[in-house]
Parts: C-alpha cells; sequence; structure tokens
C-alpha cells in the first residue's frame, strides 16, 4: 500500500497534487462547474456526484485524454459511499499520540513462513531476471521480492473495487479533491496508453496492481520487464518486479548500501545522547521514533555490535532505532530504509519489508 508517495500510509496524509482546469466555453456550463467545485460535498447523493463529473470531464479533457475514453468511462461511473467512508474512518495526519505497539506481533504476521517460502519461489523462478533488473538499478533482487510479497501476497489479493469509480466518488466527497482528481485523471491516461478499463481494480483508496501503484506512479515507474512492449503489473512477475526496482531508483536507492543492520547496544548505552534533536516534516511520528544520524563508525565507538552479517562500510551513515524498546533488538538504519518509507511511511512496514527481503536471500 504505497504511502505513499504512491497510497494511504498509516501514518500520515498523502502528499497534494495540482490540478489544472479548462477554460469554460458556455455561462451555463461555468455555472454548473462553479456548483460543482464550491466546495467539499456536505450531502453525498448521486445527483451531486453526476454533476461533479462535467468538472472531471473538462478537466480530463483540458489534460489531454482523449474525448473518447472520457465518453466511455464517465456515463459507466456511479457514486461509491463505501470508499468514502473507508476514508473517513483513516487515522488523521495529525495524530500526536506518543504511544506505540511493539513490532514483535507485527513482524510475525508479515514475515511469516508462508511469506518467505512463496518470495523465495518468485526469487528461484525470476532469478536471471532479478538479476539484470539489480544491475540496472542498483537495487537488490530480494528487495523487490519482498515489497511485492508484503503488498499483495505475490498478487495473492490486488483489491477489486473499480478504480475509477472509487477515484471519483472521493475526489467529489471534496476533502482531498485535489489528489483524488488527479490519480482519477492519471487512470483516465493509463486508459489511453493502453491498459484494458477491467485491469483497472484495487484497493478502494486507487492502488492496484502487484506492487498497488496508484495511478500517477504508474505512469512514471511502471516498466516492460519482459520485452512484450506493455507495463503489465497485473499478470507479468517481470513487469512487477522491474517496476519496483524502478521506484526504487526514482526514490533515491543508493546501491552497494544494506536497508539496515540489527544490533545489539552495550548496556551502559547512553540513548539520550543519541536522541534526535530534529522534528521531520514529512511523517514526523515514524522519524521521532529514530536517533539522530551517526557514521558507522562512530556507531561501533559507542559500543553498538551487529547481531550477524557483514558490516557496512564506515562513512555509511544511519539512524538507530528500537522498535520493541529497550532490550530488544534494536536496528541501524541506512538512507535506503528511508526509500522503503517512501513506499510506504511505516516503520512496521519498513523494517518488515528489509527482514523479509533477508529471509527470502538467505
Amino acid at each position: 500500500m504505497l504511502c505513499l508517495s504512491h497510497c494511504l500510509c498509516q501514518c500520515d496524509g498523502m502528499d497534494r497534487t495540482k490540478v489544472l482546469f479548462g477554460r469554460l466555453r458556455a455561462t451555463a456550463f461555468a455555472a454548473l462547474l462553479a456548483m460543482a467545485m464550491s466546495s467539499p460535498a456536505s450531502a453525498q447523493d448521486e445527483d451531486g456526484f453526476q454533476r461533479y463529473l462535467v468538472t472531471l470531464r473538462q478537466q480530463a479533457l483540458s489534460e489531454g485524454v482523449s474525448a473518447r475514453t472520457v465518453d466511455a468511462v464517465l456515463p459507466t461511473l456511479t457514486l461509491n459511499t463505501r470508499v468514502i467512508e473507508l476514508d473517513r474512518a483513516q487515522p488523521g495526519s495529525n495524530d500526536t499520540s506518543t504511544s506505540f505497539s511493539p513490532f514483535a506481533p507485527y513482524r510475525e504476521k508479515h514475515v511469516d513462513a508462508a511469506r518467505i517460502g512463496r518470495g523465495r519461489a518468485v526469487y528461484a523462478r525470476q532469478r536471471q531476471r532479478l538479476a539484470g533488473i539489480e544491475r540496472e538499478t542498483g537495487v537488490p533482487e530480494s528487495v523487490m521480492v519482498a515489497i511485492w510479497g508484503h503488498e499483495t501476497n505475490y498478487g495473492s489479493y490486488t483489491g477489486n473495487f473499480d478504480l475509477l469509480r472509487s477515484l471519483a466518488s472521493l475526489a467529489y466527497e471534496g476533502r482531498r479533491r485535489a489528489l483524488f482528481g488527479g490519480e482519477f485523471i492519471a487512470a483516465l491516461k493509463m486508459i489511453d496508453r493502453g491498459v484494458p478499463r477491467e485491469r483497472l481494480k484495487g484497493s478502494w483508496a486507487g492502488a492496484t496492481g502487484n506492487p498497488q501503484f496508484l495511478p500517477s506512479i504508474y505512469l512514471r515507474v511502471a516498466r516492460d520487464g519482459d520485452g512484450d512492449g506493455r507495463a503489465d503489473i497485473w499478470g507479468s512477475e517481470a513487469d512487477t518486479l522491474a517496476s519496483i526496482g524502478n521506484y526504487f531508483v526514482d526514490a533515491g536507492w543508493r546501491p552497494g548500501q544494506p536497508w539496515g543492520v540489527a544490533v545489539t547496544l552495550p548496556a551502559t548505552f547512553d540513548r539520550s545522547g543519541a536522541r534526535n534533536q530534529l522534528i521531520s516534516p514529512r511523517c514526523p511520528r515514524v522519524f521521532a521514533r529514530h536517533t539522530g544520524w551517526r557514521t558507522m563508525a562512530e556507531w561501533r565507538a559507542m559500543g553498538v555490535t551487529p547481531q550477524g552479517g557483514s558490516w557496512p562500510a564506515n562513512d555509511v551513515q544511519a539512524t538507530l532505532f528500537e522498535p520493541d524498546g529497550p532490550g530488544a533488538t534494536a536496528y541501524l538504519l541506512t538512507s535506503n530504509y528511508r526509500v522503503i518509507l517512501d513506499y510506504n511511511c511505516s516503520n512496521f512496514y519498513a523494517l518488515s519489508v528489509g527482514l523479509l527481503a533477508d529471509a527470502v536471500a538467505s
């Protein structure tokens, strides 16, 4: 479930998308558009939704969507009040609670034997293509597999909401009209690009396919991994993995660095001295649990020791995170961990992806 960057994340709201509107041709149409655009809908009714579709039609045409696609899609849409209910039930981005649940139960559910086993099967089956993608992108093969496993359990559940109906309904609701209206237009552009309408199913919030991309993310990073000329993130394992790899490149993955290292802290470790003094403008509750940045050499000098695996180069920077509190396993997290957070800004999500990747590759 992309955070973001391309879906509703567990810790903060989605990024804004600027929306462009075309010039109106007639006074009567201008009045109708003003009615639809005046404010978030106070009464979620079918008549109001159909009036709002006039707005979306004009917007789509002004942004280059073909009249053929617009006229084929919009008459089929009706208001979906269920997605509005689901959106309103999401936790707010201004939650300032300082309480946290332990990571261990989440890990047991998301890095379980079945998911690891299926990931190893994908890893073996697609090894040749994965190796090529890693050479091209620098993103480890196992990380690509782990994202797919974490998002949809390797395609087992990708969602069955009609994306166009969901996105249009969420845009009509109005609280995040620019965001969802922009994603609706992006979905129409996917159809113009050759994606069949029946493929556009997914989560209630608009994420679709094996990697659960929002339409705008698909347009930006989806790639053809099997050479058939299409970026099929629904039916092609190769395209799915190539697209995930390209997403990570786009988000700033640094080749040659691990996502993180499990470590043990000495009994004398001074947590107050390592505390982060900055407040992140993005996902503040997520980053508030991390220490400030130190080099690996500095962490080693403070008595931090790896629990296994290789220790990154001395100049690699990392933050320290104790997901289950003092006395349990801690992690040194590099900038590549932040790239995983770009997919979904949740510490538990990013840790589970990293740990699943390690297990798949072992």
